[in-house]
């Protein structure tokens, strides 16, 4: 008789798969209807999940269209974690390389900008820091330091303005005509509690947040601004990403711990 972890493997196997091999016959006759049975459950589950998590691009792209590709998903990209919550990320991307996908350029992008949407509205916002907190920083330290954001802020590049799509799928109200053409759009996308804004930014305000945001130090932040603004005031943006209340620690670059 094989170990119980063993066991465990074959079903989960079968279920995900609907391979059966080493599983018919190892627990009675009926195990094959069994295994049916709950594959489809495992099925429709997820694709229910899918669906519910990106409904705007359903709304762009065509029910039929996104149903069939979280069927395929789903076979190809198992959950890999045991919260479904965090499962579908990597959906925009195997979206845009269905058949059929590329009469919508901006697909993955807008799918994307939807995944970013739905994790800021469930966030919480934590302790933010304050501008006579950081008053307490002698200024030659800040270049050196690294910055913790909000959860409940995103930051996303399309060359598309999807975000006015967004605007389009939530309020409902589709203009008489809409000028949609490509172009740069630098997004950056809070929320919490269920609700959201989107904001548009300026490419080297948004290089400056993107990169605070990905852990890289204030200083070095400041330079990739400034490589595509010689103009950016650094100290102006930091500033705004204070009173915005988006800070949430300050810490060493190089040590354990916050500073603040």
């Amino acid at each position: 008789m094989p170990a119980l972890h063993d066991i465990q493997a074959l079903i989960r196997r079968s279920v995900v798969t609907g391979d059966l091999t080493g599983v018919t016959g190892l627990l009675d006759v009926r195990t094959e209807r069994r295994i049916a049975v709950h594959r489809r459950n495992y099925q429709s589950s997820l694709v229910d999940a899918l669906l519910s998590k990106f409904p705007a691009v359903a709304w762009l792209a065509g029910m039929k269209f996104v149903a069939t590709a979280a069927e395929e998903f789903i076979e190809e990209c198992p959950p890999q974690k045991p919260c479904i919550a965090e499962y579908g990320e990597t959906f925009p991307g195997f979206l845009s390389r269905r058949p059929g996908a590329g009469r919508i350029p901006y697909l993955e992008t807008f799918a994307e900008l939807e995944w970013d949407v739905g994790h800021v509205t469930i966030a919480i916002p934590e302790p933010h820091i304050t501008i006579e907190d950081i008053a307490s920083i002698k200024p030659g330290m800040l270049p050196e330091l690294r910055l913790g954001l909000q959860h409940g802020v995103k930051y996303l590049l399309s060359g598309w303005p999807i975000e006015e799509l967004m605007k389009l799928y939530v309020t409902d109200c589709a203009p008489d005509r809409l000028e949609f053409d490509p172009c740069d759009v630098f997004l950056e996308v809070r929320g919490s509690h269920g609700s959201f804004q989107i904001l548009r930014l300026q490419k080297a305000e948004f290089r400056f947040r993107e990169s605070l945001a990905k852990g890289m130090r204030i200083g070095d932040a400041v330079e990739q601004a400034m490589d595509i603004d010689p103009s950016f005031d650094g100290g102006a943006s930091f500033v705004r990403l204070i009173t915005e209340d988006l800070v949430t620690c300050v810490t060493p670059s190089s040590e354990q711990g916050d500073i603040l």
